[in-house]
């Protein structure tokens, strides 16, 4: 990787990371669109011309122009998980420009081992941690993090809350302890913790670039091929769409009133359950309703049958399906009280999922469960139409 300093950035500028994935391509988006600052997107790649073309790519598929706030972003290659972030000679010049950092790169797989998730996300943390250190301007480090740190918890989960439950997989292990080491250094930094539940499309164009959790049952319910799920038919699922987490990390981001704090970006009150999701799903594809069965009772009893009798197409579905089963049998709610307070005031809210669950679905079955690709612009179209 390149030394070289990097290119000029005005002070004050604002390193963004994950700026190319799902959740940030919309904060990257917030800030071009609705701030003055410059921003330092820091993007995994073997040099900066090809850190800029994946930022220009994003760009092209979220705004419909690969120029689109020409100047406004300078694309830096970089590695969260490298020593010094993969930046070599650029790390000082960097920390001289800074004054605002949103941590967003994260694995979000569920699959991947306890050492690989934190190797991403807890160790990927640390050195971002050590960067804000090294910054003599930064306002502040705003950490995306997740509101399932709660594990598997029962009951009502506060903003103030850290106490964990069990752990579902080690993605949320990893979160949760990369968010207890950003919240150690709440003396030495001005830190804001934002808690998103699970993120969908876009609630106007259902745009999504991550077709996991809640798409993997759809699609399956769309298919027939679940007759039975591991569920429980009153389980809460909070779910909250994309432009709604974008907007709200982007200005909790910027508020000073969100200083020091930690805040569920969430459906709160207004969460749906598994028998609603299952109703929606059956009228949107006229299919049959699946039958929700105690997990414990699926696991002994069915589960075995469906892998020695189902179609091979059938138990590969399904298996990808699996790992997401378990956010359909929870006993746990987000209180959201604290980020409302700031949010609503903004006009920032969340609509509950009835409202946007067939805007959703429309685009799932025009990008074929994420086999096709539809840029953000192009649903933007594709909505119009």
């Amino acid at each position: 990787m390149p030394s070289a300093p990097p290119p000029d950035i005005p002070d004050g500028a604002v390193l963004l990371t994950g700026a190319t994935g799902f959740v940030g391509t919309e904060v990257l988006v917030r800030y071009l669109e609705r701030s003055d600052r410059h921003v330092v997107a820091l993007v995994r790649a073997p040099d900066d011309d090809q850190a800029a073309a994946r930022v220009r790519a994003t760009l092209e598929r979220a705004c419909g122009d690969a120029g689109a706030h020409a100047g406004r972003v300078t694309a830096v290659a970089g590695d969260i998980t490298a020593s010094r972030l993969g930046l070599g000679a650029r790390w000082e010049p960097l920390t001289q420009r800074v004054g605002a950092i949103v941590h967003g790169a994260a694995s979000v797989a569920f699959d991947l081992s306890l050492e690989a998730s934190r190797h991403i996300n807890v160790d990927g943390t640390r050195r971002m941690l050590d960067f804000a250190r090294a910054c003599p301007r930064l306002e502040r480090l705003t950490y995306v993090s997740t509101a399932y740190v709660a594990g598997n918890r029962r009951g009502t989960v506060y903003e103030d809350d850290v106490r964990p439950g069990s752990f579902r997989n080690a993605y949320e292990r990893s979160k949760h302890e990369a968010e207890r080491l950003v919240a150690a250094h709440r003396d030495e930094l001005d830190l804001t913790i934002v808690r998103p539940s699970i993120v969908v499309g876009d609630r106007r164009t259902g745009w999504t670039a991550a077709f996991n959790v809640l798409y993997a049952p759809l699609r399956a319910f769309a298919a027939g091929v679940i007759p039975v799920v591991p569920a429980r038919r009153r389980s809460p699922v909070d779910v909250v769409p994309v432009d709604y987490v974008a907007d709200a990390v982007h200005a909790l981001a910027e508020a000073p009133e969100a200083s020091g704090q930690t805040f569920h970006v969430v459906a709160g009150a207004q969460a749906t359950t598994v028998g609603e999701i299952v109703a929606m799903a059956e009228a949107r594809f006229e299919a049959r309703t699946p039958r929700l069965v105690p997990p414990p009772a699926y696991h002994a009893l069915i589960a075995p049958i469906v892998a020695r009798r189902a179609p091979s197409s059938a138990r590969r579905l399904l298996a990808s399906t699996e790992p997401y089963f378990p956010y359909f049998a929870m006993r746990l709610r987000f209180d959201d009280a604290r980020a409302r307070a700031i949010l609503e005031p903004r006009g920032i809210s969340s609509p509950p999922l009835r409202a946007y669950f067939d805007r959703l679905i429309d685009y799932a079955v025009a990008a074929r469960w994420g086999r096709t690709e539809i840029g953000r612009a192009a649903a933007r179209r594709l909505a119009a139409t």
